[in-house]
């Protein structure tokens, strides 16, 4: 039987099991998963959070990490400034990136969501006002969530992934992680 492992990234650590040369080493998912045989199925940059997915099937890898799939997935950002319909618009029109427009978003500003701490924190200024975003893409391209706030003049403070699919984080501390069911 095929395993599903859902693991709520801590900030700071690759989505990988070895940090190949680097000088100092840093952390990755085998600090914190000594499971034989699972493999990430896509990737969360080492600056974000949250929801990772950890398997032993390669075609349920493939079908998680391949964008012609059209797995949502689902962040929360928290973004400089107010963020108003117009930048919201754009979000659920698709962006122009360097890479091309990206799909359409489901974009909507929300309050504060119940997460834990980040370790480091975000730096608060006072005079410059953040707002959080929950934002459910369709596509994994690289740093495409952190890229399409800056492109509509909200830079990410801090990107959490809450969502893929069905599972979600919900409930996990940072670097806890268990198994699931495959859908």
């Amino acid at each position: 039987m095929s395993r599903l492992i859902l693991f709520n990234k801590p900030y700071g650590v690759l989505s990988q099991f070895t940090d190949r040369g680097a000088e100092s080493a840093r952390a990755t998912l085998s600090d914190f998963i000594r499971l034989p045989g699972v493999y990430p199925a896509g990737r969360l940059d080492r600056d974000s959070e949250g929801l990772l997915l950890l398997t032993d099937n390669g075609r349920f890898q493939a079908r998680i990490a391949d964008p012609r799939f059209k797995m949502a997935k689902t962040y929360f950002v928290q973004v400089e400034g107010a963020v108003g319909e117009a930048a919201l618009d754009r979000l659920r029109q698709g962006v122009e990136l360097k890479d091309g427009v990206t799909r359409p978003a489901e974009a909507e500003v929300v309050g504060a969501p119940p997460l834990w701490p980040r370790d480091p924190p975000i730096r608060f200024r006072k005079s410059v006002p953040d707002c959080w975003l929950s934002l459910t893409i369709r596509e994994g391209r690289n740093r495409q969530v952190r890229r399409m706030t800056a492109a509509v003049g909200h830079p990410t403070l801090r990107l959490v992934r809450w969502r893929i699919g069905d599972w979600t984080v919900e409930g996990m501390a940072p670097g806890a992680w268990r198994e699931a069911a495959l859908a």
